[in-house]
């Protein structure tokens, strides 16, 4: 029903031109006010300016995967680097020699093997999430006039009062986010995208919690991920910096294979 309703929200909303989209539905500039202050409270607490301008976050820690929502054994150690707004590297395994790297729309493994390039489902699904996530909803989402924010009223995440918001491209892209009403941080964010095999809807989404600050950031330590409600993956973060001087060979998946192939 929720997509339904929003639905035919944005179909009444692109259907006119923007200085008559008021007239439309006569409550949508104060909707669309109060989504924008949701988010404008939470971008504040994150950081503000500081936030938004922040070029790269290194991270590392460790994750647990799950199936049909029971935990796999074990847990792998992984270390994350992340540039904006499109270069990604995640190393994995203790020794680290596991990489894999995510440039523009771009996905490469590096093992002893050497270097390939990820299956294609692997890829979509990690861009799928990196085009769907907070950063690039606030950073580039918010600024296309086109967009559409909707407050769709208060949810629970985690047990935590929430106010909820959804940004809608003019694509007709979508990402929900619940913003703690207390702390004003994120709780949780969510996106559905179409099956390309079964054509269904599919629902990703991640929650966040163990906010802890860090280089005067708020970060969660704690990032749970689902898919169509089930628990599919825990990350434990362990360790976060912000804005490092990162050299240019973090990027090179050529140098990445030399040294493993070491």
């Amino acid at each position: 029903m929720r997509r339904v309703w929003v639905a035919l929200v944005v179909a009444a909303l692109l259907a006119a031109p923007c200085a008559m989209r008021a007239q439309v539905n006569p409550d949508a500039q104060k909707n669309a006010d109060q989504a924008r202050a949701v988010l404008g409270s939470m971008v504040k607490v994150l950081g503000g300016d500081a936030w938004l301008n922040m070029t790269n976050f290194v991270r590392e820690g460790y994750y647990a995967s799950f199936y049909q929502g029971k935990p796999n054994l074990g847990t792998m150690l992984y270390w994350e680097y992340h540039a904006w707004p499109d270069h990604d590297r995640i190393e994995f395994t203790k020794h680290r020699d596991v990489v894999q790297f995510y440039e523009g729309e771009q996905g490469w493994e590096v093992t002893y093997r050497g270097k390939h390039p990820l299956p294609k489902d692997i890829v979509d699904d990690f861009l799928r999430r990196r085009n769907h996530s907070i950063e690039t909803a606030i950073k580039v989402w918010m600024k296309d006039p086109k967009t559409l924010l909707l407050y769709e009223g208060k949810r629970l995440a985690e047990r935590h009062l929430c106010d909820q918001v959804t940004l809608i491209t003019a694509q007709n892209d979508s990402l929900t986010i619940l913003v703690d009403n207390e702390s004003h941080l994120p709780r949780r964010s969510s996106f559905q995208w179409r099956d390309p095999v079964y054509h269904d809807f599919n629902t990703d989404a991640e929650e966040y919690d163990n906010y802890h600050l860090v280089q005067g950031f708020p970060t969660p330590l704690s990032i749970t991920r689902f898919k169509n409600d089930e628990m599919v993956r825990q990350y434990y973060i362990t360790k976060v910096s912000y804005n490092q001087s990162l050299p240019a060979e973090i990027w090179d998946v050529d140098a990445a294979a030399r040294r493993i192939k070491k």
